[in-house]
């Protein structure tokens, strides 16, 4: 059983990991490779369980769609097989069944023209998800872009669209099952074939229904082939992001993989590339609006998709189908009205609901959070928004909700300074913005910071020996690699600096593995991306990352992995200036090294001062998982191998 490399979203992509080896035994959905691209990282997940008989990728190849990744001997792959031809023999005659009532209406070619169509689930961003509800039921008429089924992941609540329009006659699924990929959701007996002679589809207009009754089904259905694309949000590894950027505007022609949106969180800012080449015909976001995974950013007409003609469904699914559009004309015609402040959507964003929930409950102006919840997992219905609105119209409403809104800030509005000459206001980047909240939780550690100085003289003398070499290659070799490879040293010894404190406050969570934050500072602002495990990397390694780290965060290329699951933050002020800081601990880590620019200062031998290249360290660390002693015994150490990093042998 060979496992391929699956649609990820771009042409090819570079195989950055290899997560399994010859002769590990392996179950569905388990990681195998790790692959990345410019635009994002992806694991690839095992299809089938078994041992992994040979890999056929080394690191550093770049795949597509469809290039053997692993070989797996699969377990019980006999027993699959025989159950796999069963249901071909019956298809023909699930075929002939389906196609049964058809005949007897019209002609043999007519009957021809219907067939049962699966539905199934597209890419949604995660390995796996959970049916959450199921919004249609077996003889159901459903339109194409019509939501069928809401399944729910720890990353977000997507709603997924059918691609057919027709007759629901099997729903394949239950609430509460474990979905991925390419998994049958539906059966939907579409209206006709497209590829049916001209002749054949005029006999079936002439039985199905007048002239009239057959170009208002005929229009609907080319619309549908005209090959309309909607560019979603992709898993942007948080709950949300604010839009900063809109790259195109209606009527631009895009590539695929070409970048159309910016979106930003308080992680990282992300260009988000179109998926099919074509053209924009709609927009669907603003700027500084606020999206979660699933969310419709643009819709494309896509190219190679032309217009066609389309056969006729039977007189009566017209009508019913004029009766539903009568039904809902007003309420598609209604405005898509926002009475909700920002910092009430804010609120409504932490609440456990789909986007169909979220628009209702924005456009009657209900704050989700006052809601009390009815579905799974305390998933937010629209049963319950109807509930609530009915009881607020027969109450008063809670005279103390605005209130909250202003205690919520923890600070006294500021005063008036017109009689002082004025203000001016200029306004935060969004990076900025959105690192507020973030911040804000260090005001619930108890943070203490511990100065020190390393003799960094040898060390820089030898760095100065080195970077010749290494700049003939295009690699920058500055202070920071060897501190990274230091301190990641030091941290194998001293676990809990690289720790986090459990939720209950009794024990520290110790991690089996050092990633290490380093900050960077754009026109934007600071951001942390991620080096993963230093301590299994050379000098070399780190350097060239660093490098390629500090141009991705200066490009906005950074994807949401790159800032991810960080137990240590090293913050460096570089040449800038100072003498030394106390750098902020970055939740939920327990501490962070602070450098400040090294300086030549006279250093007591025992008998006279010699000049001594001296590097300020501060470090900051939560005082209720690091004591003081731990903390200066920490900076001894790292002071002492800085001196000498030979020691790293040792």
């Amino acid at each position: 059983m060979q496992i391929t490399t699956p649609d990820i979203g771009v042409d090819k992509a570079t195989v950055a990991e290899i997560l399994v080896k010859v002769g590990d035994s392996i179950a569905v959905d388990d990681s195998i490779v790790l692959l990345e691209s410019d635009k994002a990282s992806v694991e690839v997940p095992s299809t089938v369980a078994g041992v992994v008989k040979s890999i056929l990728v080394n690191l550093g190849d770049e795949v597509a769609e469809g290039a053997v990744l692993v070989e797996l001997e699969a377990q019980g792959q006999a027993e699959p097989a025989s159950a796999a031809e069963a249901p071909k023999a019956e298809a023909p005659k699930a075929e002939v069944q389906a196609a049964a009532p058809v005949a007897a209406q019209a002609e043999p070619v007519a009957a021809a023209a219907s067939q049962v169509v699966d539905v199934q689930v597209p890419d949604i961003g995660v390995e796996k998800a959970l049916v959450g509800e199921i919004l249609v039921a077996v003889g159901d008429e459903i339109d194409v872009d019509q939501s069928i089924v809401v399944v729910e992941s720890d990353k977000a609540t997507v709603e997924v669209p059918s691609t057919i329009s027709g007759t629901v006659t099997a729903i394949e699924i239950s609430v509460g099952d474990s979905v991925k990929e390419g998994v049958v959701i539906l059966k939907v007996k579409t209206a006709g074939s497209a590829a049916a002679p001209a002749a054949s589809v005029q006999a079936e207009v002439a039985q199905a229904a007048p002239e009239a009754a057959t170009a208002e089904v005929a229009a609907p259905v080319a619309a549908v082939a005209a090959g309309k694309v909607d560019i979603a949000v992709p898993d942007l590894g948080v709950d949300k992001a604010a839009v900063a950027e809109i790259l195109v505007a209606v009527g631009d022609k895009v590539e695929k993989d070409q970048s159309i949106i910016v979106v930003e969180s308080d992680k990282a800012t992300v260009e988000v590339p179109s998926s099919a080449s074509g053209v924009i015909t709609a927009i669907h976001v603003t700027l500084g609006q606020n999206v979660s995974e699933g969310i419709a950013l643009v819709t494309i007409e896509a190219e190679g998709q032309a217009p066609v003609a389309a056969a006729p469904e039977p007189a009566q699914v017209p009508a019913k189908a004029e009766a539903a559009k009568a039904a809902t004309a007003p309420l598609q015609a209604a405005p898509s009205a926002d009475k909700l402040t920002k910092g009430q959507n804010a609120a409504n964003a932490k609440v456990y609901a789909g986007p169909a929930v979220r628009k209702l409950a924005r456009e009657l102006g209900v704050i989700l959070a006052e809601v009390k919840a009815s579905g799974p997992h305390a998933r937010l219905m629209k049963e319950d928004l109807f509930a609530y609105v009915k009881t607020r119209l027969t109450a008063p409403a809670p005279a103390a909700a605005p209130v909250a809104a202003t205690v919520a800030a923890g600070l006294p509005k500021l005063p008036s300074f017109d009689a002082f000459g004025g203000v001016e206001e200029k306004a935060l980047t969004r990076l900025q913005q959105v690192s507020i909240p973030q911040l804000s939780l260090n005001n619930y550690i108890p943070q203490v910071t511990q100065f020190d100085l390393a003799d960094i003289t040898e060390l820089e003398a030898w760095r100065n020996d080195l970077k010749g070499n290494f700049k003939k290659e295009g690699v920058s070799l500055t202070i920071m690699a060897f501190i990274i490879k230091a301190v990641a040293h030091l941290l194998k010894e001293e676990r809990e600096f690289a720790g986090h404190l459990a939720d209950d406050g009794k024990s520290v969570l110790l991690r089996n593995e050092i990633h290490m934050g380093i900050a960077v500072a754009t026109p934007d602002g600071l951001t942390v991306p991620v080096l993963r495990n230093p301590d299994q990397k050379s000098i070399k390694q780190i350097a060239v990352e660093l490098g390629e780290l500090g141009q991705k965060a200066r490009d906005k290329k950074l994807s949401p992995k790159d800032l991810q699951g960080a137990n240590f933050t090293i913050s460096s002020l570089g040449a800038i200036g100072g003498t030394a800081f106390t750098p902020l601990v970055n939740w939920p880590q327990v501490a962070i090294l602070g450098i400040s620019p090294a300086t030549m200062q006279p250093v007591w031998n025992g008998q006279g001062f010699d000049p001594k290249l001296m590097l300020p360290l501060s470090l900051s660390y939560d005082h209720r998982v690091i004591n003081g002693a731990d903390a200066a015994r920490f900076t001894n150490k790292l002071t002492k191998l800085l001196k000498d990093i030979r020691t790293l042998l040792i």
